[in-house]
This record gives structure tokens, C-alpha cells and sequence, in this order.
């Protein structure tokens, strides 16, 4: 009992200092300093005292608080700091907390020159004159992984609300004369690259005009559609891809894309965190380099 009556005397004794100090340097020191100089006693203690206090511990709460909710996560977003400038300029340097959470032992918060982390420089100059040491800080390289990583989700992300068109391995096979019979029957059907598109709704938006695209109906429009007629943007092949209803039995590109799947070979497509195929600009399967001779094409 007497040790640890000893012990709650010593912590009861450590706390009332730490109160006294806290009280002398934090309000009355400043409003001595105030009335010694200015004569004016009340504005110190108000002014250089309370609100002081106040919004110094206001900014610190920010960095649990506001951090955790304005601003971008470049590194990661499973958790919730993030980094902000005005969050920044608020807790002095301490708003790039996404960084921090990454890169806890790192002794910046702010790696670029022009972010503003004013604890940082201050940091860096005490080691420039001899007084700091040993600083800590992660390898550029992993710092750039871990940028590229969230990018990538991010892209991930957006590139999945987007629609790309029904994957070709989910397309029903159709035979060359189910697709001209299809067609004679009133459907605006046309094939590229052995791909069957739907494009009765698109003729009369079509840029070049009804009579052209109307002219690739029911046969293998590949070779006019990559530069025999016009050689169509990536961006009409993006299109064109959303239209897909089924594919060629031994349709040429389409073939050619299923062997190099099974074979696993450079044709095959990469494929995004959620593994969804990823169609890179200008890879469209309907994207034929060379015009090739198509029968029946017009």
C-alpha cells in the first residue's frame, strides 16, 4: 500500500506541474508579456493566451479530422487520410496525411518542393547545420509504385461503368448464311474482322451517310471499314464495338484472337484488377493494321 500510495503521489505531483507550466507559460506569461510592453494585460491573456490555445489545438484536431476527409488519396484508399493543401496550410505541413499513413516512417509529409510542409524544411535545415540526423525516407521508387498502383485502381474503376461492348468469348456463333439470310430479312447486320454488328439504329447518324454504311449490309465490310473505303478513328471502333451481336463461324480476326488466347500468346488481352479484358487505344479486334481483300465487299 505504501508503494503505491508513493506512486499516486508522484503522478498526482507530475500532473499538477504539468498544469502550473501549462497555466504560467500559456496565459499568464503571454499576458505579462502583453501589459509589461503594451500595458495591455486583457489582450494578452484573451488574445495570446485563449484563442492561442484554441486554435493551436483546434489545427492539431485537424490532423485526425480534416485530414481524414478533404482532399485525394494518391497512394491508397482502403483507409481514410487523405492529402489537401488547405488542410496543409492549417496543421503546418501535416495535410498530406494519405502520404504519412503510407510512409509512416518517412519524415516529410509533403515530398514534392512546391507542397507546402513547413515542418519538413525545418526538419531538413536542422540536419543541414548539424542538429538532426539519421533522416528517414522511403525509396523514390516504392513511392511511385505505390502512385501508380491507385492510379491503376482509379482507371479500374472508371473503365468499369463504361460500356465496352459484349466480350467476344459471351457472343453467340452465327454461320456466314444465317448472317445474310438475317440481313435480307431487314436487319442491319454488317461483319467485321468476323464480327457481327448491329447497325440498324446507327444508319442514319452514320457521319459518312446512309448509302455507305447501308452498302456494307450483309456482307464483310472489314476491308472498307479499315481503309479500303475509310479508315475509321479509334474511336468508331470503340463504337462499333458496342453494337456486337455474334461472330463469324471461322471469322478471320476473331479466330485469331481465340487461338492466341488458348495459346497464350502475345495477342491475348491484359486484364484490369477486377479482370475484365482491357482494350488498349487502337486494339480493337475490328482494328485490321493492313486492308485486307474481302469477298463481296463493295
Amino acid at each position: 500500500m505504501t508503494r503505491i500510495t508513493k506512486v499516486g503521489k508522484i503522478t498526482l505531483a507530475n500532473s499538477f506541474t504539468d498544469v502550473t507550466i501549462a497555466l504560467i507559460m500559456g496565459l499568464i506569461f503571454p499576458a505579462c508579456v502583453s501589459g509589461l510592453l503594451w500595458n495591455d494585460w486583457i489582450g494578452g491573456f484573451i488574445y495570446a493566451g485563449i484563442l492561442r490555445i484554441f486554435f493551436v489545438q483546434q489545427a492539431t484536431f485537424c490532423v485526425n479530422s480534416l485530414a481524414h476527409w478533404l482532399g485525394d488519396q494518391p497512394f491508397d484508399d482502403r483507409n481514410s487520410p487523405r492529402d489537401h493543401i488547405f488542410t496543409a496550410f492549417v496543421t503546418l505541413g501535416e495535410g498530406y496525411h494519405n502520404f504519412h499513413h503510407e510512409f509512416p516512417s518517412d519524415f516529410r509529409n509533403a515530398i514534392e518542393w512546391w507542397q507546402y510542409d513547413p515542418t519538413k524544411w525545418f526538419i531538413w535545415v536542422m540536419k543541414k547545420i548539424g542538429l538532426a540526423y539519421d533522416l528517414k525516407q522511403f525509396r523514390a521508387n516504392e513511392i511511385e509504385k505505390g502512385r501508380v498502383q491507385q492510379l491503376q485502381k482509379k482507371l479500374d474503376q472508371k473503365r468499369a461503368k463504361l460500356d465496352w461492348g459484349v466480350p467476344l468469348d459471351q457472343l453467340p456463333v452465327m454461320e456466314w448464311d444465317e448472317y445474310v439470310e438475317q440481313c435480307q430479312n431487314g436487319r442491319g447486320l454488317i461483319a467485321v474482322a468476323g464480327v457481327v454488328h448491329d447497325v440498324t439504329a446507327f444508319i442514319k447518324d452514320h457521319p459518312g451517310g446512309k448509302a455507305m454504311i447501308s452498302s456494307g449490309i450483309g456482307k464483310d465490310a472489314t476491308a472498307m471499314f479499315n481503309g479500303g473505303v475509310y479508315y475509321h478513328s479509334n474511336a468508331a471502333h470503340n463504337l462499333l464495338s458496342t453494337m456486337r451481336v455474334g461472330v463469324i463461324r471461322g471469322g478471320m480476326e476473331v479466330e485469331i484472337w481465340k487461338r492466341a488466347q488458348n495459346e497464350n500468346k502475345e495477342g491475348q488481352y491484359l486484364k484490369d484488377a477486377a479482370g475484365n479484358k482491357i482494350v488498349r487505344a487502337g486494339q480493337q479486334v475490328t482494328k485490321v493494321q493492313e486492308p485486307t481483300t474481302s469477298a463481296g465487299a463493295a
